[in-house]
Order: structure tokens, then sequence, then C-alpha cells
């Protein structure tokens, strides 16, 4: 007798009756636009967002990890502050793009690359954010052993029973993070918020948000009490000048942006959920504020951690670990495992998990993207071997933001200046549709991409591989995603203006709304989704019989 789950026929997700796609193959109703009853992210969702967002690990080593480089604080600083400024431009730019069309990333893109093209920068974005999803549950783990070894010490005295060969050890020391019994209970933590559907996951960044700032405002106090600024922070003076001054200042401008510019590439997936367009606009303050006050608090703690303990502990979860004060060290974790379960399911598990989607969405939708994330991101990609050994390929993930810029640049050129907003919102599900370009390619964006990427191909080599002289082309690297963003934005342009894709332009703009009014008999709720997602019910049961207009097939050129 077979078993009726192990049929892929059980897998298959319904194609809603009010899907703009011809058959399952092209859509499902995590890809669909977002319907009306689902829009609840409201001003205040998106600040408890990026509150929750900044105040994680990878923002308050960033700070720190700059001033090596020659730069005293008050010239880090700065740079800092510049660099949330100019991110959350592009950001608010695409979130406004999502917010009006209301599809994710993976549909959106199809109107600038083309059908098949726009596979791609989906593509290569979710073996990213899976990759990422690897290394921040590893962090993850280190934030469980703390707590463990702050409730019982002598957790840090278990003997390795693992061979070193797999560069594991059983719980280990702060100093070498390879501890599978913490990744296992962190991974079995975290794994739960990832069956959360997008509507439910904002009350776990509300949470965050506010939790978080208070232990890191804390932490700040602690250092300051502890070693005074003008013993600490405030002591620390440049070392370079001139043009070395220079291209420190710009390299540690880009380090901030890489940091989270590519979020412009997928902010689309969040604010498809904005209750109204004025809703996500509370990002173009809350992002550079949020992002300056967490930089500086790991600024000011690193800078005292140096006077206390005699090095940058960069990382605080090792900062953490010198503490003799055993409840302040379980509760600083703590918050540091809030952020990280956090981050790590809106940076990279619901990224990769909108990805699948698209790739297979016959058979994956959000939650079931998720899951496969959390195997393949957390254990296939075995980020333990890759910390130990992989340092190349840890440098082209931190450079990965040669992609990123031409790939903002691209979607903000064709979508404010050569669409100038009118987008045919049911044609991009439609494989023959007006998006589809030259077979499936927007040749325009494929050109863009080769001339701004190459040019910065050697400083990322040189990156990996450092015994490899590139010459002065490296410092193009160092402002990668300046570069790849301006250039691809003005290349495009040009382009697109020599050679207009004529078929791609319509009148007036076709939105999902326009198409499909919004249903004013189906009260549907957050649990309607979940039912949804776990294939409890038929669209048909949540929608209604005759759904809420009629199926439509969009424009053919």
């Amino acid at each position: 007798m077979t078993i009726s789950w192990l049929k892929l026929s059980t897998w298959e997700l319904e194609l809603e009756s009010t899907a703009f796609a011809t058959d399952n193959r092209w859509s499902n109703h995590d890809m669909d636009p977002t319907p009306l009853r689902f829009r609840t992210w409201s001003s205040w969702s998106y600040v408890s967002y990026w509150f929750s967002d900044a105040s994680n690990i990878a923002v308050w080593e960033a700070s720190p990890k700059i001033m090596p480089i020659g730069l005293s604080w008050r010239q880090a600083l700065p740079a800092i502050v510049v660099a949330y400024c100019i991110t959350a431009v592009p950001i608010l730019l695409t979130g406004t793009i999502g917010t009006r069309l209301r599809v994710p990333f993976s549909v959106l893109s199809r109107s600038s690359f083309g059908f098949w093209f726009s596979y791609f920068p989906v593509i290569t974005r979710g073996i990213i954010a899976m990759s990422w999803f690897g290394i921040q549950t590893y962090n993850g783990s280190e934030c469980i052993y703390q707590m463990l070894k702050a409730i019982w010490p002598s957790i840090a005295n278990i003997p390795n029973h693992i061979p070193a060969s797999s560069n594991t050890t059983s719980v280990g020391k702060c100093s070498l993070p390879e501890r599978m019994m913490c990744y296992l209970f962190y991974w079995l933590l975290q794994f739960p918020f990832m069956l959360l559907s997008p509507q439910k996951i904002r009350y776990l960044f509300m949470v965050k948000g506010v939790i978080v700032p208070f232990a890191w405002l804390a932490m700040v106090i602690w250092a300051f009490i502890k070693v005074p600024p003008s013993v600490g922070l405030f002591s620390q003076h440049a070392v370079l000048q001139g043009s070395d001054l220079s291209w420190a200042w710009l390299t540690a401008l880009n380090s901030a942006l890489s940091l989270y510019c590519g979020y412009a590439v997928n902010i689309a997936d969040f604010t498809r959920y904005a209750t109204h367009e004025r809703a996500q606009y509370s990002q173009a303050i809350i992002i550079p504020v949020a992002f300056t006050l967490c930089s500086f608090a790991g600024l000011a703690v690193t800078s005292a951690g140096i006077v206390l303990y005699g090095s940058a502990l960069w990382d605080p979860l090792q900062l953490i670990n010198q503490w003799d004060n055993r409840a302040a060290a379980f509760f600083a974790s703590f918050a540091f495992l809030l952020t990280t379960i956090g981050t790590n399911i809106s940076a990279n598990a619901l990224v990769a998990a909108n990805d699948l989607t698209v790739c297979f969405p016959k058979y994956i939708n959000i939650r079931r993207g998720q899951v496969i994330c959390a195997f393949i991101g957390g254990w296939a990609f075995c980020p333990w071997e890759v910390l130990a050994k992989a340092s190349g390929f840890l440098s082209f993930l931190s450079g990965y933001t040669i992609f990123i810029g031409p790939f903002v640049g691209i979607m903000i050129a064709d979508y404010w200046l050569i669409h100038q907003g009118k987008i045919d919102v049911p044609a991009m599900y439609q494989v023959d549709g007006r998006y589809r370009y030259t077979l499936g390619v927007n040749w325009r964006a494929l050109v863009t991409l080769v001339i701004c990427i190459v040019p910065a191909m050697p400083g990322l080599i040189h990156s990996i591989e450092p015994s490899i002289d590139v010459g002065g082309i490296h410092n193009l690297f160092a402002i990668g995603w300046i570069f790849g963003f301006w250039s691809a934005f003005v290349v495009y342009y040009v382009l697109s203006t020599l050679f207009p894709a004529r078929g791609t332009y319509v009148e007036k703009a076709v939105l999902p709304d326009d198409v499909i009014p919004p249903s004013t008999s189906c009260d549907c709720t957050d649990e309607d989704v979940e039912k949804l997602d776990k294939g409890n019910v038929t669209p048909e049961a949540v929608y209604g019989a005759d759904g809420t207009g009629s199926t439509y097939h969009g424009f053919h050129e």
C-alpha cells in the first residue's frame, strides 16, 4: 500500500480562482498579489521591524571592525550615518513599488529583467540567503551556549567527543563557537517561528523591537560606567591622512551599506503587506536612526572591552563570556538570541522561501520554503565547516554587494524612469505576456549587469584570495555597492531610452485592485492563511465559491 504523503500529487498547491497565472506551474496564493484583507502591516509594524533588524550581531560587529582600518570613532560614525541615510532611499523607492503592485520581488523582477532572466537574481539571492541562514544559525548557537553557561558554569568543562576533523565540538569554549549541542538547541528553538505566516511574524518583530534596544542601552551604560568615554571611546584617534584616509572612509561607507542595502532588492516581500502606501514611509526615518544608534552601541561597548580585557572583542557574545555576573550574562545573551532569530527569519528564511516559491510554485509556498531553507541552510550547508575552512566563500558572501547594487539600480530605473510606474501586474504572471521581452530575457538588463559587475570582479577575486595582485582596481570593489548601483542605473536608463521595449509600455498601470476589486463579503483572517499554507482547506473554502472576481489572463505582445 502506497503512503499518500509520498505521492508528489499530494503536495500540489491549488491555483486560486482569482490568480492571474493560467495554471499552478506559475503561481500559488503566496505569489499572487496580496489581497486587501491580508494588508496588515502598519507604520508601527515597519518601525518595530527595523528596530528589530538593526539590533543584531552583524550591525554590532560592523562598526568596531571599521576602526582597525585607521579611522577614529569621529570619522567612522559619520560614515555609518551617511551609509544608512543612503540605504533608506533605495529601500523606500523599491518598498513603494511593493505597496503599489502588491507582489513579491520574485514576481516584480520580471518587469525589468524579463520573465525567464528574472530567475537569475531570484536564484542567486535565494542561494545567498540560505547560506547566510546557516551562518546566522551557527552564530545563534553561541547565544544558547552563553545562556546555558550562565545557568550551569560547569558546561564549559564538558569534554569534546566529536572528532577534530569535523571542525565542531560538543560544546567547547566561547572563543570556538563549534558547539553542536547548542547549534541543535538553537535550530529547534528557531524552527517553530519559521512556520508563522508573514502576517503573524510581525508580532515577533514587535516584541524584539521593544526588548532588545533596552538590553543594548543597558550594555552601553555599563560600558560608560566601567570605562569613562574619555578613557575608552573618545581616546581613539585616526592614523591615516590624505588619499589613504579618503579610501578608508569610502571603504567604511561601503561596508555599512553592504549590510542592509540588499534589502532594497527584496523589501517588496514585506511592503506588499502594508495597510497603505504611506505606512512604509516610516522607513525613511527609522532606518538611519535605528542603525546609527545600534552601531554606536557596538562602538562604545567594544571600546570599553579593549580597556577592560586587553583585546577588541567585536563579537558581543565573546565579551559577555568575560562577565562574572551570571544573571547579566543570561539576560544579555537572551536579548541577542531574540535578535538573531528575528533577523535570521526576516533577512534569510523568508527571502529564501519567497525565491523557492517562484521556482516551484506548484509545490512550494512560503511555509514550505522556510522549512526547506531550515534543512538546506541549517544542515546541508554545514556552516561549521564553512566558518572553519572556507574563508574564501565567506569573502564571496560579503562581496555579493557587487551584484546587489546593479539589481537595485535596474529595478529603480525601470519602474520610476522607464515605465514611470505604469506596470501591468497581471502580465507579470504570463509566460508569453508583455514582459517576455526577447525569449524571456530583457537584453538591456543583461548587458547592464555585464558592464557594471565585471569591473568590480578583480577586487572580489582579491578579497577571496589576497595573494592575487590586481593592482589599484581593487579600490573599485571597496565601493562596490555605490559603483554597481549608480553605473547600472545610468547604463540601464540609457539602453532602455535608446532601444525602448515598446511592447512593455501601457497607458496606465494595471493594478490588482483594478482587475479584481477587493471582496466586501469575505472577512478572512490570519488563521485562513495558516489553513491555506497547511493545505487543510481549498481556496474556495476561504474566499467563497465565486472568489473575488473573474480570472484575468493578461495581455500578450
